[in-house]
């Protein structure tokens, strides 16, 4: 059986040389030879011959030369290359409990189209159904069809081992991840992740600032992507993360996110008459509470919003002390929609920390990336896996090569 990190005949070398260059394109910008011999050490020949091939094959394209570009002073001028960013595409999709989202971008990385859709099912076939319509609204925006997909990556709020399976122990982990390589049989390949895990590579992708972290999802549930010394922590089942010990934590009780209590106390309150005449709160219909109009009322003052903020910043403390006791992480990242408005519970929660726990204690911090953490995560994931062997992966053809090829 054939190695693919060792040269057993020129031809097996050659591609193992294309695919360096491919993938110093997949990273680059714009280039030139020079650049790509500097990044594979492979010689001026050599890469020029490859990239000739990459171009024949729609990898990359050839762009106006060195002296188009303002870059040449004398001598022939140097060729210059980038890679087609169409040559296929990835899709991210954050399936989560109620709401999913669904975004189309191109081999850099640049979002191309996005769609969203709401479901109140908890079945499997609602959400397999959910799902699909989602992406493929996505793609028509995009104006592309599934065929040109290569990757389809999907975080779901479940437990997922490393062939994208959740155990069979809870029925709700079974409705969250039914079998979406099924789903988007026509879209290449499929990746299903826990969505946590993907907020934590998003997170890690765009500057953490901690080499060990925990990105915390804090929505209808907690759940934690764990990077540890920066390398994602799983577990053989894909259990790291998931946060059922907080069921025994004193103080905590439960795996319910601020999200969902900052919105349930919020209309218990409304129910029992219990918001003062003048409160922020008062004045929105029961129907329409969230966490985030609460965490903005106590950022205004409400008393109200501040008695259930200082709540969820005293459960939010004993959760991060956990995460820090366990594993020595420097940082709890807030991550999902709850992001953009959590300060005043991060405020609450740091002081608790300070004031009840031994040091140290963790950075609280709200995720820069808000609710796209877990499609960005998404998408990092399929970068990722196509930098590491993108010759697996078959271009996909403009459409002037395909009508030369009919």
């Amino acid at each position: 059986m054939e190695r693919d990190d060792v040269a057993t005949s020129p031809q097996l070398l050659r591609r193992m040389n294309m695919g360096a260059v491919l993938r110093y394109a997949l990273e680059a910008g714009a280039f030139r030879a020079v650049d790509a011999m500097a990044a594979t050490g492979l010689t001026r020949s050599t890469v020029l011959g490859l990239c000739d091939e990459l171009v024949a094959q729609a990898w990359i394209e050839e762009m106006g030369d060195s002296r188009e570009a303002g870059e040449y002073s004398k001598g022939r001028p140097a060729r210059r290359y980038r890679l087609r960013g169409q040559a296929g595409l990835i899709v991210g999709v954050d399936a989560g409990q109620h709401t999913i989202t669904a975004v189309v971008a191109d081999l850099r990385g640049t979002i191309l189209a996005r769609a969203a859709q709401t479901l109140d099912s908890e079945y499997g076939d609602v959400r397999r159904l959910t799902v699909r319509n989602t992406v493929d609204e996505a793609l028509a925006e995009a104006a592309v069809r599934p065929e040109e997909v290569f990757l389809v990556v999907v975080g779901v709020p479940a437990p997922v081992d490393e062939k994208g399976r959740s155990p069979e122990s809870t029925e709700f982990w079974g409705n969250m991840n039914p079998d979406f390589p099924a789903v988007f049989a026509d879209c290449g390949r499929t990746v299903v992740d826990n969505d946590a895990n993907l907020a934590a590579l998003a997170e890690r992708a765009h500057g953490a600032g901690a080499n060990s972290f925990a990105a915390l999802l804090s929505g209808e549930r907690f759940g934690a992507g764990l990077v540890i010394d920066g390398m994602l922590l799983r577990g053989p089942r894909g259990g790291a993360g998931e946060m059922r010990l907080l069921n025994v934590v004193d103080g905590v009780g439960s795996t319910e996110g601020l999200g969902l209590l900052g919105r349930k106390w919020a209309v218990a309150a409304s129910r029992a008459g219990a918001l003062p005449p003048g409160s922020i709160l008062a004045g929105i219909p029961r129907g329409r509470l969230s966490a985030e109009a609460v965490f903005d009322a106590a950022a205004a003052g409400d008393p109200a919003a501040l008695g259930i903020v200082d709540r969820l910043g005293e459960r939010l403390a004993r959760v991060a002390h956990v995460l820090a006791s366990l594993l020595d992480v420097e940082k709890v990242i807030v991550a999902g929609a709850v992001a953009a408005a959590v300060e005043p519970v991060l405020k609450k929660a740091a002081a608790v920390l300070e004031e009840k726990f031994e040091a140290p204690a963790p950075v609280l911090a709200a995720s820069a990336l808000g609710a796209d953490g877990v499609v960005l995560g998404a998408l990092e994931c399929g970068l990722s896996m196509i930098r590491s062997q993108p010759l697996s992966f078959d271009p996909h053809l403009p459409e002037r090569s395909r009508a030369a090829l009919s």
